[in-house]
């Protein structure tokens, strides 16, 4: 069967103003949605002037997706149920995840320290990217987790590499797609596995919130300082 997540398409954004990007962010979307959907909000992120930061929005491909009849919508991954412990195509995600690393890898090879390279993903997105940063054996820049769950924690390697990944984890407190019981489920793991993480929760359902964008570009402009 052939692989869905081969050569990926991705929009590419960059600072015009602030000369060739030496840092990354990829942002996965979430399920049903588009590579557009976190560009567009990139006007309103309040970022370090003239930081040289590269934005990759990947796009997820067309599939069937179980939970919603079989109809087919952009995913990372089939989700085969919606209650608390959901299950999906663990093969699926995996396939996600390697073409995530490929992109990091892409990256890389364009000048990019794996350092400077911080993964974001919202819902589905924030499951890969999960999966993506906690089993890399590159040093990356960060996780930023938002409106979502880490369905891949029993498999997980939690790498050496990114032990000290700095992990944000932001989430509404009215969220009925994706409970923020699931939000607490990853902070109690990597609690247990001793990551350090900063927790927010919204008053918002599944979205994105005005606070959330000021927590958003701190966590970026911390992560992504301008280079010496």
């Amino acid at each position: 069967m052939p692989n869905p997540f081969e050569n990926l398409e991705c929009l590419t954004l960059e600072n015009p103003n602030a000369g060739e990007s030496d840092a990354c962010v990829i942002w996965l979307h979430g399920l049903g949605a588009s590579c557009n959907d976190f560009a567009n909000l990139l006007p309103e992120l309040n970022l370090t002037p003239g930081a040289r930061i590269r934005f990759v929005f990947p796009q997820a491909p067309t599939m069937p997706v179980s939970v919603n009849n079989g109809y087919q919508m952009p995913a990372w991954y089939d989700l085969l149920s919606l209650d608390v412990d959901r299950k999906f195509n663990a093969e699926h995600l995996k396939q996600a995840s390697a073409a995530i690393d490929e992109i990091i890898n892409e990256q890389i090879e364009s000048g990019i320290e794996s350092q400077r390279i911080l993964i974001a993903g919202f819902s589905q997105g924030g499951a890969v990217a999960y999966d993506v940063a906690l089993n890399n054996t590159k040093p990356l820049a960060g996780l930023m987790a938002l409106s979502t769950y880490f369905a891949t924690s029993d498999s997980c390697n939690f790498t050496a590499e990114n032990k000290d990944i700095p992990v944000s984890i932001q989430h509404g407190t009215q969220d009925n797609v994706v409970p923020p019981e699931l939000a607490d489920r990853a902070e109690s793991v990597l609690s247990e596995q001793g990551y350090r993480f900063d927790a927010h929760r919204y008053p918002m359902a599944h979205e994105v919130c005005r606070e959330q964008i000021v927590d958003i570009s701190a966590f970026i402009n911390r992560c992504l300082p301008l280079a010496d």
